[in-house]
């Protein structure tokens, strides 16, 4: 287990930190993903994916849904005065926009949110609780049997969908397979979900804990960047990851014997004093953040790991908390706790459970 920012950053850096224990860990829900490959399979195969979530093809194809999304949602509970940002937001956002940037059915939002849960669980299952344990497996095979005849239809019927890109994608002669898609699918649910998920109940936490730096962002939209990077840094959305060493690895305190499986303890690095002044305040004003490159492979905090396996839809969910947080603070104007502000929850990931949050109804 590793926890000081220089030896989780290198982690993410070197290859001697391999990305084997995908194998066992998250191969046998979601098969087997770009998050297990290494050198030019998976330099070609992240190259296939990536176009989709940057530049042109996220801001003119997919923001328009994104808002959608997040507007369906808001109205839902915008008259109301009352609401938790959690479950009636957080939690449905990221899953709703992935089915619909996909191009499936939306009258399917509620399977593909279960079919996420328990994604979720199963990965998060240290107890190997046998029913959690079969649950996710099931949900593997519900999964691949509703969307692999869907992407075999969709490669002879292609559109300007997500589903269409990836199968239309192309390097070297090199396209992505049914189950290759259908495994990508699988974990855009869960990793794409998840981390937005916890970064917006999060985000909203933060400025709510702090009223003076929620007027600010109110006043100043721009500063929406250095809140969500702050968030990454001060509360981020997943707390480990994981790495399997190929050889002896000297880290602070002593050596970590080849083949070992490596815990790399984000929250504890992103705290890192040697690395962050203050590092337990949130604060959107602090200079040892840069928020021109937070959001990329250069960033200095490690909430979207770094190197070769940097977090391919970084740039996807910095969007999508952009629409979020615009359009709930246009819609709230006097966004307030309902009630003491939450813990954060879980192990892997950690955010708040449940958001309670008060304003006055459109």
């Amino acid at each position: 287990m590793i926890s000081r920012y220089e030896d989780v950053s290198r982690a993410f850096r070197d290859p001697v930190f391999t990305t084997e224990n995908y194998d066992w860990q998250i191969a046998p829900v979601h098969g087997r993903t770009i998050l297990q490959l290494s050198g030019r399979e998976h330099a070609v195969r992240r190259a296939l994916v990536a176009p989709a979530f940057r530049g042109h093809e996220l801001e003119t194809r997919f923001r328009p849904v994104i808002e959608r999304n997040a507007r369906e949602l808001i109205d839902r509970f915008r008259e109301r005065g009352t609401a938790d940002l959690v479950t009636e937001f957080a939690r449905r956002f990221p899953i709703n926009v992935i089915v619909d940037m996909l191009g499936l059915d939306r009258d399917n939002h509620d399977r593909f949110q279960k079919w996420y849960t328990a994604m979720i669980a199963y990965l998060g299952n240290l107890s190997q609780d046998e029913d959690v344990a079969a649950a996710g497996l099931r949900t593997r095979d519900e999964l691949a049997a509703h969307v692999i005849p869907i992407i075999r239809h969709r490669r002879e019927n292609l559109g300007e969908d997500l589903l269409s890109a990836l199968c239309r994608a192309e390097i070297d002669g090199t396209r992505m397979s049914d189950e290759e898609i259908k495994a990508f699918v699988s974990l855009l649910l869960a990793a794409g979900g998840e981390t937005t998920d916890k970064a917006v109940a999060s985000l909203f936490r933060n400025l709510l804990d702090n009223p003076d730096q929620l007027a600010a962002v109110r006043a100043d939209r721009t500063l929406i960047d250095r809140a969500f990077a702050e968030t990454l840094r001060h509360s981020p959305p997943v707390h480990m990851i994981m790495r399997q060493v190929a050889e002896d690895v000297p880290v602070t305190g002593g050596t970590i014997p080849a083949g070992s499986t490596v815990i790399c303890l984000i929250g504890a690095a992103n705290r890192d004093p040697h690395q962050f002044t203050d590092p337990d305040t949130f604060t959107l004003f602090r200079d040892d953040l840069p928020t021109g490159t937070a959001f990329s492979a250069a960033a200095n905090h490690v909430a979207f790991a770094l190197g070769r396996h940097f977090c391919v839809g970084a740039l996807l969910a910095r969007t999508e908390i952009e629409v979020a947080t615009n359009q709930l603070l246009d819609a709230l104007p006097d966004l307030r706790l309902a009630e003491e502000s939450p813990v954060d929850e879980g192990v892997f990931t950690r955010g708040p459970a449940s958001l309670r949050i008060s304003f006055t109804p459109a």
